[in-house]
């Protein structure tokens, strides 16, 4: 992590694959200014798209107009889902889901989530299920309206693109799409930040070793490091996060 990090400090983020074979519930995390009251910590993370089956969306923030006094009565008689931005989402796109926004990821996604290291999650809504007990799951609905942003509405995710760029770029990391043809290589420095490097196309050879697509790898801040693609790829470099 480099030599200023103190080492009784965790690793500051979660790396997660999400096969969503049926709707999650919907859910926000805390933002700062209220995770301590609430006990809790505030997570931003940012959802990549990997895979998509036909018809695929997502949900993340308010309807516009939408304010808490409506979303308290619809969530009370079952309408939540009505209140909440519905948007369709395809194989390469991306969206940050910062502390405080509202979302659910929908059935038929296939997403790497990079993430701050917080397990905190206040469930709102579970559209009616059950659990394994045959019992509804807990719900946080009084900690979801103190930690929900009621002004944040109908964000727009970032659309798959076949060139670089940054997908994500907020206090907590910053998420670098990198686009590599074949024979191109990606130089990594030593002495500067830890990075995260996560394959979500293609291949590429660190030496003669191959990373595959949905492999993650940890680039120390020591790590002088060249990546090489045989054939075209594309790779997120997550850094900025030792903080």
């Amino acid at each position: 992590m480099g030599p200023h990090w103190p080492a009784e400090k965790r690793f500051p983020l979660l790396v997660k694959w999400l096969d969503c074979q049926e709707r999650l519930s919907l859910q926000v995390h805390p933002p700062t200014s209220v995770a301590a009251e609430l006990h809790g910590e505030p997570k931003t993370e940012n959802w990549f798209i990997a895979e998509t089956a036909p018809g695929a969306q997502l949900l993340a923030g308010l309807r516009r107009g939408v304010s808490r006094e409506s979303f308290t009565r619809a969530l009370a008689d079952g309408q939540a889902e009505a209140c909440v931005h519905r948007f369709p989402v395809a194989a390469g796109d991306s969206i940050l889901i910062p502390s405080g926004r509202i979302h659910a990821i929908d059935a038929g996604n296939l997403i790497l989530e990079i993430q701050q290291n917080s397990d905190t999650t206040y469930r709102v809504y579970d559209w009616g299920r059950t659990g394994l007990d045959g019992k509804p799951r807990a719900l946080h609905v009084a900690e979801s309206l103190r930690s929900i942003a009621w002004d944040d509405f109908e964000p727009a995710p970032l659309r798959a693109a076949p060139t670089s760029g940054t997908v994500a770029d907020c206090a907590e990391f910053c998420i670098r799409r990198i686009v590599l043809g074949a024979g191109e290589s990606l130089e990594v420095a030593a002495g500067e930040q830890p990075r995260l490097l996560s394959v979500v196309s293609g291949s590429v050879l660190l030496g003669e070793h191959a990373l595959s697509r949905g492999e993650n790898v940890l680039l120390p801040y020591a790590s002088e490091v060249s990546f090489r693609a045989p054939d075209m790829a594309m790779v997120l470099l997550t850094e900025n996060f030792a903080v």
